[in-house]
């Protein structure tokens, strides 16, 4: 039989002990701790979810006979993509973010979804669309920054502008070197499409405490001087130790209007 992996189901998270349990659901609290006496952690609580709300979460990223999680199609070209009918989040980053990582550990406990994760930086040169039942669609982009082409970033730029459908743009930065010239451009294209879209910080098993908390204060003090669009809340995630991922979960689930509002909080 087939067994998911290690901490992917919640039920798993939930018989840790405490503060290893808050450190998998919550890795921003966690750093929270070490941050200066009277540092302003408003930032750090925006999104905060209870217990209901998560399991509901992933219950939408569980598959089953009535709730399938499939893998629909691939895109190079607007016209190439499927019609629009669910409200969709897309994910980009530069090509060794840990893209596809992070989207198999969101769909890890849909073990029939193929996210094919490449051993070769910028080998997504598609846009990889998987439906979530009858609630949503989530979109794999390419890579950039790495000898990604101009059809690229046509491809991306057209989808960012068009996709009518399009709720939330995750934008995935490197945890351990934080934010880099083509993470700037990205939301340089972001703000001016004035496309709502929220930044996640992954590997975060790969950088000591000190740094990541260096980055997560840096790059929150950028999204506070230097954006409108950004969602001011930081998500940090893991892909092999699964921190953050049932909070990423619950909000893809938040931003495509399938949790309660009522749980959100």
């Amino acid at each position: 039989g087939w067994a998911p992996p290690p901490l992917a189901a919640l039920s798993q998270v939930l018989r840790l002990e405490r503060s290893r349990r808050t450190g998998i659901v919550f890795p921003l609290q966690k750093l929270e701790r070490y941050l200066a006496p009277g540092t302003d952690t408003a930032r750090f609580h925006l999104f905060q979810p209870g217990l209901a709300a998560l399991q509901h979460a992933e219950s939408l990223f569980r598959s089953s006979q009535g709730h399938p999680i499939d893998y629909v199609s691939s895109a190079v070209r607007m016209d190439h993509v499927p019609p629009s009918a669910l409200p969709e989040v897309c994910f980009i980053g530069r090509s060794n973010v840990g893209k596809s990582s992070l989207i198999r550990a969101l769909f890890s406990l849909a073990p029939e979804v193929e996210v094919r994760v490449s051993k070769t930086p910028g080998h997504t040169k598609k846009m990889n669309f998987f439906k979530v039942g009858k609630y949503f669609t989530l979109v794999d982009m390419p890579g950039y920054g790495y000898r990604a082409p101009q059809d690229f970033v046509e491809m991306v730029e057209a989808y960012l502008q068009e996709r009518r459908n399009l709720k939330r743009t995750f934008l995935l930065v490197d945890g351990v070197v934080g934010l880099q010239k083509t993470d700037h451009t990205a939301i340089e294209m972001l703000e001016e499409f004035g496309i709502p879209y929220v930044m996640v910080l992954t590997k975060i098993d790969r950088v000591s405490r000190g740094a990541l908390l260096k980055n997560v204060l840096g790059i929150q003090e950028f999204v506070k001087e230097n954006t409108q669009g950004c969602f001011p809340q930081l998500f940090l995630v893991s892909s092999v130790e699964f921190s953050g991922v049932h909070l990423l979960r619950c909000f893809v689930a938040h931003v495509t209007g399938n949790l309660p509002a009522a749980e959100a909080t």
